[in-house]
């Protein structure tokens, strides 16, 4: 039953083309004929259009020098934040500190039972006085020694000269043996005295080897006696060290982050005691891309702001610019330390830095005034002497609250503010000046 208003549409639609496409044939045929005196507006020659000019608004902009500064968004980060741990195994037998108080350096934090320890370290005490004595002992022992060699050189010297007497009186013995004027009882007593002599000699030679020896002996109970004590010194010392392990100190001056470790907690080496960070002074961290790193030096003034305060922007020095970019964005780290007295800047917080860099010249106009050529390229549109417009890129320097800081223009430029868009290089324009420019 929908066939009859589809056929009635169809009929309708071809009625509407033959009327609107042979009209003047439909009107003749019912005998209306157009008034021919009827005029048709001539066009205008494209002459006309071409010298006709198009108004628009321009500013005479001059160069004014500015602070190129960097702005960078970052983090605020502790100088130090340290987990604080044991370096021994024992219970704790101190009372903990809370969390946010402040301690000093070397301040107690973690105190331990020492159980035998003392015992331990008066054990190499004792070890140590007597390996001093043991020392002292050998020193007595060879200066004893050394009064031994002389006397037995002495006796040495002695008993040569009694030999020598020996040897003379048998000599003579045995002469007046062979003239006739001794006996063989004398002579044989000679013998003896020379036999004598000779083992008095021996046995002084024999005791000059024997203080030698000994002397030599005590030098070695020195060493020894030496290498005892420095044992010893080095057991006391490990003692003593292992006592003062028992007492973990604060490093440096902060804030707790964590309560110290409970009373009659068991730490082993390396558990935590506590965790300290300190505030003041505070670091500002921030990326900056490599396009712009060299634009920041060492020592450079900054100011910062934290996100959402609103106390009064924050001053400090670049410390730190990266030699080495992070591997994925690119991007080099740079660090701003500012002064944090009361503590009111906390770790973590979103920083907005601003880095001061060498001043630029450049010119203060609308963002509205920016557009792009044909090939897609940033700039303004300028007019010339001639009233002629021309295309100026630029390079944008920085966004204010006053309008956008722009670089590559001529000291001195006409730069079109308003209809810019409705027309291109080439194009000749009536200008007409912002109010107060002229």
């Amino acid at each position: 039953m929908r066939l009859i208003p589809i056929l009635l549409t169809l009929a309708l639609m071809a009625a509407l083309a033959v009327f609107l496409l042979q009209r003047d044939w439909l009107l003749a045929q019912f005998g209306y004929e157009p008034d021919q005196t009827e005029e048709v507006a001539a066009p205008v020659p494209a002459q006309s259009i071409e010298k006709r000019s198009i108004k628009v608004v321009v500013t005479k902009s001059i160069e004014q020098m500015i602070d190129n500064a960097l702005t960078l968004r970052g983090q605020t980060e502790a100088v130090r934040l340290v987990d604080v741990r044991s370096e021994t195994s024992s219970t704790v037998i101190s009372e903990p500190l809370r969390k946010g108080a402040f301690v000093e350096t070397g301040q107690e934090m973690c105190v331990l039972d020492p159980g035998t320890r003392g015992a331990s370290l008066a054990e190499a005490k004792a070890r140590l006085s007597e390996a001093v004595a043991r020392k002292s002992e050998a020193i007595i022992r060879k200066s004893e020694a050394e009064t031994r060699v002389p006397e037995a050189a002495a006796r040495l010297l002695e008993a040569k000269a009694r030999l020598e007497e020996a040897l003379t009186n048998e000599n003579v013995a045995v002469r007046l043996s062979a003239g006739g004027f001794s006996t063989d009882v004398r002579i044989k007593n000679a013998q003896a005295a020379v036999a004598a002599a000779r083992a008095a000699v021996a046995a002084a030679e024999a005791g000059v080897e024997g203080a030698r020896s000994g002397l030599s002996g005590t030098d070695s109970g020195i060493e020894s006696a030496q290498a005892g004590i420095e044992s010893a010194e080095a057991n006391v010392a490990a003692a003593e060290k292992e006592m003062e392990r028992l007492t973990i100190r604060a490093p440096f001056a902060g804030l707790l982050e964590s309560d110290t470790a409970e009373l009659g907690a068991f730490l082993q080496p390396g558990s935590l005691c506590g965790t300290i960070i300190q505030l003041d002074t505070i670091k500002l961290v921030a990326f900056i891309p490599e396009t712009e790193v060299n634009r920041i030096k060492v020592g450079a003034d900054a100011k910062a702001r934290l996100a959402g305060s609103e106390a009064k922007d924050i001053e400090g020095k670049v410390t730190f610019l990266s030699r080495s970019a992070d591997a994925t964005t690119r991007t080099f780290r740079v660090e701003v330390e500012v002064s944090n007295a009361n503590l009111s800047i906390r770790d973590g917080q979103t920083v907005e830095i601003t880095i001061a860099s060498e001043g630029a010249d450049a010119h203060l106009l609308p963002g509205s005034a920016l557009t792009l050529n044909d090939d897609g390229m940033l700039g303004v549109r300028v007019v010339d002497a001639q009233n002629i417009v021309r295309f100026n890129p630029v390079r944008m320097i920085r966004d204010s609250a006053k309008g956008v800081w722009l670089e590559g223009l001529p000291e001195s430029a006409n730069v079109i503010i308003v209809g810019q868009e409705y027309v291109t290089a080439g194009t000749k324009v009536e200008p007409t000046f912002k109010t107060g420019d002229k």
